[in-house]
């Protein structure tokens, strides 16, 4: 698979790797591209790249020396027994001092798990050897909470060393869209069940249909993704029970805290530890309304699963995971077919759509600067009023409302005129916002009636975006 996106990230390390010590920590789930964006950062430097395995000490010693010796090209080093890890930081400094070198340690957690005391040989190494000799440092992990415990919390003896950090995201839909041959439509579909993480997008192809490979990667007992789940979980918590108990819930549709406990039949003072796990390791996400002065002190908060590929599993595989052993995928396949497009990516496509919004103001194509990004409901999803993408630009005193339609038939102007009445109709959006421009904007997977793009041809304050372009009507 070619590199795709990732500009801000290697415009990050390019920036790190001017400096003298420049010293970053990469980090984020399993899949995610940490180490193909290393590589592409490193294809046209001198660099150590150094991956970290499940092996004791001396091995892992043993190994840096190989790769030492290839870097170097003294093939002798791979003869010596090194029993000090600092033998082998000053070996990397010296050779050709003059020369910006990288130092890349993959999955470091690994070399913690095999000695406690690696995070604080590491920091001496880079006060005492590598920051003054042209050296940039990158350690990177999959395993987020030994990264934030030994990388960059305050306790850890790296703790300051640091210049930069980047946690990995899964790439945004624009980035995947833009280097695919799909149609929007069947990009959409494709990233409901991906949601952007490199390693998922390889298994699924532009040719054959999407329910097929679905079929053959997901559904099937040999499938790669068939546990996949299973794998991300277990290596961040120490029982995967109840994580995937409150995972199952949020999948069937409940978000309200004390609706999440009951269902679980705990107190909410119990499932709030595990949620701040879900939250910190990127599996869910706590959403309020845009319209909340204190989002993290909001009572309003809804939690939703974030990762679009376990939102999946967790909608069509754990439920049937009897069947599924039983090589039954075609009783799962009718279930996906019953209602994937009009729930399930009809869901994820207001997420694109707020990453569609993000982009075309970022491109300037809509003169909006946000300071906030999400939606909007009043009191909670059983609401009439709900707003699917809803953007705050506080620089400019303005506000950005918009509707998220994946209908197969062009939308029609009573979609802007309800949208609008719900806005002005809002006494609570109307006074977080008061004195505020609004915009508004129509999402459409298949375009617009004549009637409002004539509509929007006159309204400076509406735009319709179509696929992830703004309709040339409203240019």
């Amino acid at each position: 698979m070619k590199f795709i996106g990732r500009q801000r990230e290697l415009e990050a390390l390019e920036t790190e790797y001017r400096k003298e010590g420049g010293f970053a920590v990469l980090y984020g789930r399993r899949r995610v591209g940490k180490t193909t964006l290393i590589k592409e950062f490193i294809k046209d430097k001198p660099a150590f790249y150094f991956l970290a395995t499940e092996e004791v000490e001396t091995q892992s010693m043993k190994r840096l020396a190989g790769v030492v010796a290839r870097v170097t090209q003294n093939p002798m080093l791979q003869r010596v027994a090194f029993s000090d890890w600092l033998d082998l930081f000053r070996l990397i400094a010296e050779y050709r001092p003059e020369q910006k070198k990288v130092l890349v340690i993959d999955e470091f957690p690994y070399l913690v798990k095999s000695n406690q005391a690696f995070p604080s040989i590491l920091q001496n190494a880079w006060d005492e050897i590598l920051k003054d000799s042209n050296v940039m440092l990158i350690l990177c992990g999959s395993l987020i909470g030994m990264m934030q415990k030994h990388a960059l919390s305050y306790d850890s003896p790296l703790y300051g060393r640091r210049t930069a950090q980047i946690r990995l995201a899964p790439l945004p839909f624009t980035d995947v869209y833009a280097a695919q041959g799909l149609a929007f439509e069947k990009a959409v579909e494709q990233y409901a069940i991906t949601g952007g993480v490199p390693k998922y997008l390889e298994f699924f192809n532009e040719q054959d249909d999407l329910l097929k490979q679905v079929e053959s990667v997901v559904l099937s007992k040999n499938g790669f993704l068939y546990e996949e789940p299973n794998f991300l979980l277990k290596d961040e918590v120490m029982s995967a029970v109840n994580y995937f108990s409150i995972i199952r819930v949020m999948a069937e549709g409940s978000h309200k805290l004390g609706k999440i406990a009951g269902a679980m039949g705990i107190e909410t003072s119990g499932l709030t530890p595990y949620l701040s796990t879900l939250s910190d390791l990127g599996f869910i996400v706590k959403e309020t309304p845009v319209t909340e002065k204190n989002p993290e002190k909001s009572r309003k908060g809804l939690y939703f699963i974030s990762d679009n590929f376990v939102r999946f599993w967790f909608r069509y595989v754990y439920p049937y995971k009897g069947e599924l052993e039983l090589d039954n995928t075609q009783l799962v396949l009718d279930e996906i077919r019953k209602d994937f497009t009009q729930k399930f990516v009809a869901f994820a496509y207001e997420d694109i759509c707020r990453a569609i919004f993000a982009k075309l103001c970022r491109d300037q194509s809509i003169p909006f600067t946000p300071s906030r990004i999400g939606s909007y409901w009043l009191n909670d999803l059983d609401s009439d009023t709900e707003i699917d993408v809803m953007a705050v630009d506080r620089q400019n005193r303005q506000v950005f409302a918009g509707e998220c339609k994946f209908h197969v038939k062009p939308v029609d102007a009573a979609v802007f005129f309800t949208l609008r009445d719900k806005v002005q109709a809002s006494s609570e959006i109307q006074s977080a916002f008061r004195g505020y421009r609004f915009l508004y904007g129509i999402f459409s997977k298949s375009g617009f009636t004549p009637r409002l793009l004539d509509l929007a041809g006159q309204n400076p304050d509406l735009y319709l975006i179509n696929e992830d372009k703004l309709n040339q009507g409203n240019s």
